[in-house]
């Protein structure tokens, strides 16, 4: 027979929404952020001509600031106040993760709990200050150098005060977003980080749509490339949805214990594998060190001539590296395929796991607790791992041929993108239903308590 609890969470509906007033301000909350965030996406650095830096910008579009652009929203194109977005944040928490797996030092203080916690994530926003102060500094000078090279001059007063002024005014718009998505996560819905990000790839989201429809009534796209566009996007959304979904789960034996009524029983617990335990890093690792030689040859080779070997060199490595072209596809897959397991021997450790199952009087039947479980985790993990490794670099790969053969810009809906937003979006439907159990499950005791009362 089903459970109370069972029985709730089959009902559970919506409709309830009206009834839970701490999620309906949570949600209130969480939008009134969200609408902060995408007001300062459109507030300029000091010093900057708008007009200038977008005809700027178009000239340099195929490299990593594509990704960054599409991750903030479309504020580096504006050159706004938090054009960097929380980005530099994200950059330095893979640097302490790494680290903290790598140093006995900073392990150390990943295993002291809450206090180590916080040491570390003090760490990351240092990093991130720094990471944001370095990468100002180099937008700042290249704003500069950059608008001189072309003849257009972007920088009303480039000079020292404008770059000093830059770093200050991008260190304050990557904090204050920080502070923002501290804030959603304590008094809103769902992580405010990934909120963020997601929010500002959504962003970009009527402006593919209205393209696409443009194209299509002025014919330059026929609406059989619409419909098979369409096609693919709610394809890759339902696969995405059932593989970040899909996880391999051990079971977990745990020896008798008495219990109340003083018979014996044993505990059983599952231990879920993820099938794709690397998330999203390892398309954001190959793309970013993929785009970024041909990021910097785009700005250097406005300074070399085209005929010399260091401008023909520049040329051939554009040539070779652009989105869509079969060396480009084929060393993205490679770097997806190497980063999940790079980045998933990092973030999960069979040893660890084993250990505290032995701790714990834990063990997988038919496995002998200590090293052999660790070898039997490591096992299966790998195992799974090829699997969700092969998911990502269809889902990455797939988008990038897509906009090689139909020339679109379809970053918004590229693999990357739309792993953070299927994976933001289920993760806060989760946790409003959570919310919503939750205040079922208190007015199931307040029931109880005023029939308590009354008998």
């Amino acid at each position: 027979m089903a459970s109370r609890a069972d029985n709730i969470a089959s009902t559970l509906s919506l409709a309830n929404f009206s009834k839970a007033t701490e999620l309906k301000n949570r949600m209130w909350f969480t939008i009134g952020a969200l609408i902060v965030f995408r007001f300062l996406s459109f507030i300029p650095l000091p010093g900057v001509n708008p007009l200038i830096l977008q005809s700027l910008y178009k000239q340099t579009q195929g490299g990593i600031l594509d990704i960054f652009n599409t991750f903030s929203g479309g504020s580096l194109e504006r050159m706004s106040l938090i054009a960097l977005g929380v980005m530099p944040y994200i950059t330095a928490s893979i640097v302490v993760q790494l680290a903290a797996s790598l140093h006995p030092a900073l392990a150390s203080l990943k295993k002291d709990g809450e206090s180590g916690r916080k040491k570390l994530n003090q760490y990351t926003r240092y990093g991130a200050v720094l990471l944001t102060a370095i990468q100002g500094w180099f937008v700042a000078s290249g704003l500069e150098a950059y608008g001189a090279s072309s003849g257009l001059q972007a920088v009303v007063q480039p000079g020292m005060v404008f770059r000093v002024s830059a770093v200050i005014s991008l260190i304050g718009g990557t904090m204050f977003l920080l502070w923002l998505g501290e804030q959603i996560t304590s008094r809103g819905i769902g992580n405010g980080t990934s909120l963020i990000i997601m929010a500002g790839i959504v962003a970009q989201m009527p402006t593919f749509i209205s393209n696409l429809f443009e194209g299509g009534r002025s014919g330059a796209i026929s609406g059989f490339v619409i419909f098979g566009l369409i096609a693919l996007l709610v394809a890759m959304i339902l696969t995405i949805c059932f593989m970040e979904r899909a996880s391999r789960r051990l079971l977990v034996q745990y020896p008798k214990r008495a219990s109340q009524n003083g018979m014996m029983q044993a505990d059983r617990s599952h231990l879920p594998l993820k099938l794709n335990t690397a998330g999203v890093i390892p398309p954001i690792f190959a793309s970013s060190l993929l785009l970024l030689p041909l990021t910097i040859s785009q700005f250097a080779g406005n300074s070399v001539s085209p005929d010399s070997k260091l401008g023909s060199a520049i040329v051939t490595l554009n040539q070779y590296l652009a989105h869509g072209k079969p060396v480009y596809m084929l060393l993205y897959a490679a770097g997806i395929l190497f980063f999940s397991f790079f980045y998933t021997a990092v973030v999960f450790n069979p040893e660890e796991t084993a250990d505290n199952l032995k701790r714990n009087g834990g063990f997988i039947p038919g496995i002998r607790p200590g090293n052999n479980t660790a070898t039997y985790l490591d096992y299966v993990l790998t195992r799974i791992t090829v699997i969700g490794a092969i998911y990502l670099t269809i889902v990455c790969v797939v988008p990038e041929w897509v906009i090689a053969q139909t020339g679109m810009k379809l970053f918004f809906a590229g693999g990357t993108s739309l792993l953070i937003v299927v994976n933001v979006t289920v993760d806060t439907i989760t946790q409003i239903q959570s919310h919503l159990l939750a205040h079922q499950y208190g007015d199931l005791i307040k029931k109880a308590k005023l029939k308590g009362r009354l008998r």
